[in-house]
């Protein structure tokens, strides 16, 4: 039988019927950031995998995992984060509780892990992240962080991100918590430098904090640190020094921004270095921010520049692609709106997208930038993205590396834009790299063998 005949139509719950509209069928409601339905095979991560992929990219931090070894191995080098210093980050530590460890309980187990690791590895801060076994048998991380942090005169900082206590943007904010205790201490004492910024929400996927850097760098704006991106422990501690906070990945980091706004004055910009169009219109909108003419006359310099390298390539791949129809379910909803632009630039047309954690005024965004008939929908399960992958007549799936399986499936060219890749896709030259890969993809002769 046909695998695109096997599709049950009729698979979506009726509990699931409010977080999916398509566009010009339904009024922009969109149920969302809500707990994932009970029975649906949802694609969300957990608490601690959303914490995890945010701090792991810290490179001199020791990632010390509370749980059984299940959860340090499916998130040891969750990311492809590349560092310019320590790494030590690699390394993925577990104090691998035993069915003892659950009746006893494993606070014991975990302050030896602690010495163990602090004696062999010179390191200033430990993350120490709980798993759903640990909100179970109920270990106080916070005693046991507290007095190993006092052994050893450095700081030992428990990530409270039991998997049973919500869903992976839980374990966003629970890494942003444990963020701000490393920047808490530094409240006092420095002050702010001029056309300085920290960069939250980009994890220096294949060195891309390194290039939108070096655009930065060519209109007089330096990076304090990046959060996390081939970050260390100093930076981060000195991270009130920076006048701006910017913010690629809103998902993630909003709640910091917001935070680092509360308690330090710190303003942020939401922006995004995804695509000609928004790489362009993020470098503008900081050098507006600063009010800085010779900034500006820079910021259109490296556009025109840039552009006018990277076009003619562009172009080569739009006459190919044209007509091609692609679905998208990523993390957060700034990456989803990013990706409608970034391939309208290449004439692909999108009829179906979807988020993790996107929130109302993503949804909103991505409303009026998709066309009539578009499905938009909101923590997706593997039934309702094969249904309506096959409904459009997508050719392309973009998402992460839980959806590759489901894409070749059905039949239909994948690409990751998430964890795995070992490209860069952000700025003028990823807009370039992900034209080459969807062509790559998408004209790849296996498919005649479908």
């Amino acid at each position: 039988m046909d695998v695109r005949q096997a599709v049950i139509w009729d698979s979506v719950l009726k509990e699931r019927k409010e977080s999916i509209i398509t566009k010009g069928k339904q009024k922009n409601r969109l149920k969302c950031d809500t707990d994932s339905v009970a029975g649906c095979v949802s694609q969300r991560a957990c608490v601690y995998c959303g914490a995890r992929v945010v701090l792991n990219p810290v490179t001199d931090a020791i990632h010390l995992v509370h749980g059984p070894i299940g959860c340090a191995s499916y998130t040891w080098d969750i990311r492809g984060s590349l560092s310019s210093g320590s790494e030590l980050y690699r390394n993925s530590f577990s104090t691998d509780l035993q069915e003892q460890d659950v009746i006893f309980g494993g606070e014991k187990k975990l302050a030896r892990a602690i010495d163990e690791l602090v004696a062999q590895y010179p390191a200033k801060v430990v993350f120490v992240y709980a798993t759903c076994i640990v909100g179970v048998i109920g270990d106080d991380l916070e005693a046991v962080c507290k007095a190993a942090a006092a052994r050893h005169q450095i700081e030992v900082i428990p990530v409270q991100s039991s998997g049973f206590a919500g869903n992976k943007a839980a374990g966003y904010r629970a890494a942003c918590d444990a963020l701000l205790r490393l920047i808490q201490p530094t409240q006092t004492g420095i002050s702010a430098r001029a056309n300085t910024i920290n960069y939250l929400g980009d994890f220096n996927l294949a060195g891309e904090v390194w290039i939108i850097k070096n655009y930065l760098r060519q209109i007089g704006v330096e990076v304090n640190v990046a959060f996390t991106g081939d970050s260390h422990y100093e930076a981060l501690k000195n991270a009130t020094a920076a006048s701006l906070n910017i913010i690629q990945c809103a998902g993630s980091m909003i709640y910091l921004a917001q935070r680092m706004k509360e308690l330090y004055g710190i303003p942020y910009l939401n922006v995004s270095f995804l695509g000609l169009q928004d790489t362009a219109e993020s470098l503008r909108k900081i050098a507006s921010h600063f009010g800085d003419e010779e900034m500006q006359r820079r910021v259109e310099e490296l556009v025109a520049r840039e552009t006018a390298r990277v076009e003619p390539t562009l172009e080569w791949y739009r006459r190919r692609l044209q007509g091609k129809k692609a679905a998208i379910y990523v993390g957060g909803g700034f990456k989803a709106i990013s990706l409608i632009k970034q391939f309208r630039e290449i004439g692909i047309d999108v009829v179906m997208i979807g988020t993790q954690t996107g929130r109302k005024e993503e949804y909103e965004i991505i409303h009026e930038l998709v066309d009539d008939g578009t499905v938009i929908l909101d923590d997706a399960n593997p039934s309702e993205l094969e249904k309506f992958m096959v409904e459009k007549g997508a050719h392309l799936l973009v998402g992460g590396v839980k959806e590759r399986p489901l894409a070749y499936k059905l039949g239909i060219a994948f690409i990751d834009h998430n964890h795995d890749r070992k490209h860069p896709l952000s700025g003028f030259v990823g807009a370039v790299n992900l034209a080459k890969e969807v062509y790559t993809t998408l004209c790849s002769p296996v498919w005649q063998y479908v």
